[in-house]
């Protein structure tokens, strides 16, 4: 389906999977959130993508780091700066590395290490259920339809972000990959019907991680799998820092939690088969300006006399990554 304001739309997961899901509920919300796609403060991105939309490439590669779409003498030069301008639309761009038709987006992440450290420990995605959350431009669930998942919704609210992965969606036009511009907090439209969630860098936003990793659990099918990347502090004690107002000047920082407080929040969740398989300080190389993304970093937000802390004062931040199972 093509739709003349938004573009490719790929055939509407709803229809085959009626039986199984809230499906009055989730069109009815699909709705209302997709007014915020044409406000004012939306609309350079939502021109962005409409003056690129026709063009199509069939030459793609998610296989590797950098997703690879389309290739450079498949535009005339006038194509390229137009398709440069509505890339640099998108700035920063926090989420990458892609590459597209010749030109390399370095993002202000390096979503592919993370991408890399969780390959090794999941099941296979090949004809699986997967949910996204918090999915941003798209960079993982792009990197997922190299397995050929059955489908990948992706829950993200922020409407840039939804034109952002609707500008590369129109160029390869994947039939099993769906962006909802829904929170974690909607998963509950959808009981018993993910194999695998992947919830990357998400809990320490909420005031609530024990009751998101529930309806994440509610949300899973029987013997299905979580992936958890969650920003937290060092230590032993199972306990959570909970910033005065911001955190490394991130607002929205709710609680950082130590490894064995975030086993313990899946535990208490209901998960089983709980494993940490990656715990280290977040590095500046990870995450750090860019030509795409020429902001404040983690650089800028770590103490400059002790790199160990914050601006603030705080414990300068953690990764864990961890793999749990419903029964």
């Amino acid at each position: 389906m093509f739709d003349e304001l938004i573009g490719y739309l790929a055939p509407d997961y709803c229809d085959r999977y009626s039986t199984h899901l809230q499906k009055e509920a989730i069109l009815t919300l699909r709705q209302e959130r997709q007014a915020k796609l044409f406000t004012p403060q939306n609309r350079q991105y939502q021109e962005a993508v409409q003056a690129v939309q026709d063009i199509k490439s069939n030459w793609f590669d998610f296989s590797d780091s950098v997703v690879k779409i389309g290739r450079k003498e498949e535009l005339s030069p006038e194509q390229q700066q137009s398709f440069w301008q509505s890339l640099k639309a998108f700035c920063p761009w926090k989420k990458g590395p892609f590459e597209l038709f010749g030109i390399n987006i370095d993002a202000e992440w390096r979503s592919d290490w993370k991408w890399e450290r969780i390959l090794p420990y999941i099941q296979f995605l090949e004809n699986r259920k997967v949910a996204d959350i918090g999915c941003h431009n798209g960079y993982f669930m792009f990197r997922m339809a190299e397995q050929k998942p059955d489908c990948v919704i992706g829950f993200e609210p922020v409407a840039k972000h939804f034109w952002n992965f609707q500008l590369i969606q129109n160029i390869v036009r994947q039939e099993n990959l769906f962006f909802e511009l829904l929170g974690v907090e909607h998963i509950d439209f959808y009981p018993n019907f993910f194999d695998t969630i992947f919830c990357l860098g998400i809990l320490y936003h909420h005031p609530d991680p024990i009751g998101l990793l529930t309806k994440m659990k509610q949300a899973l099918s029987p013997k299905g799998e979580i992936i958890i990347d969650c920003q937290g502090i060092p230590g032993e004690l199972p306990v959570s820092l909970t910033p005065r107002k911001r955190y490394a000047q991130a607002r929205g920082i709710w609680f950082l939690p130590t490894q064995s407080c975030l086993e313990n929040w899946l535990a208490r969740a209901g998960f089983t088969q709980i494993n940490c398989f990656f715990a280290a300080p977040l590095s500046v190389e990870e995450q750090r300006r860019t030509v795409w993304a020429d902001i404040d970093s983690l650089q800028e937000f770590l103490n400059s006399d002790d790199s160990s802390l914050t601006i603030e004062g705080y414990p300068a931040p953690w990764r864990y990554y961890l793999i749990a199972r419903k029964d």
